[in-house]
């Protein structure tokens, strides 16, 4: 993927998985399993309510040796839900991740859920940059001093 400034929406996923939040959490932990995800974005009533992650089920339902049979999503899913924009740059992805302590966004576009990107995302897109910069180097034959440059840079 050749981009000067890669966006959310290069690397984001868009199969993203919802449960609704009156659901229990052996169910949800169950959906996650069978689509092998680590999230799922919760609504209510139709509406962007949270996240829950494998996070969520470990420190307040595990931990607190809750019964996920009667612990609903609801009540253990990380809120308000972070969205980011498809069109926010991935560096401006990352920044709001660190701000807010999380490791997901949801991607949201006129209100509606158009995507899910992860840190494990943007580093993968991060390895692909490095290989499309190599590339690029070896295509045009940059001076051996810019070729030092680059290395240092992308190795």
């Amino acid at each position: 993927m050749a981009r000067a400034m890669w966006k959310v929406k290069d690397v984001m996923i868009t199969d993203v998985v919802t449960v609704d939040a009156g659901v229990n959490i052996r169910q949800a932990v169950d959906r996650m399993n069978n689509h092998e995800i680590g999230c799922l974005v919760v609504l209510e009533k139709g509406h962007f309510a949270g996240i829950l992650t494998e996070r969520d089920v470990l420190r307040r339902v595990v931990a607190k040796a809750q019964n996920p049979e009667k612990t609903l999503v609801g009540d253990v899913m990380s809120k308000p839900l972070i969205v980011v924009d498809p069109e926010a740059s991935l560096e401006e992805a990352v920044k709001l991740m660190f701000e807010k302590q999380v490791k997901k966004l949801t991607v949201v576009k006129d209100k509606k859920l158009v995507g899910l990107v992860t840190m494990t995302d943007i580093v993968r897109a991060q390895s692909e940059m490095i290989k499309y910069i190599e590339r690029l180097a070896a295509k045009y034959d940059l001076p051996k001093r810019m070729q030092k440059v680059v290395r240092y840079y992308v190795a």
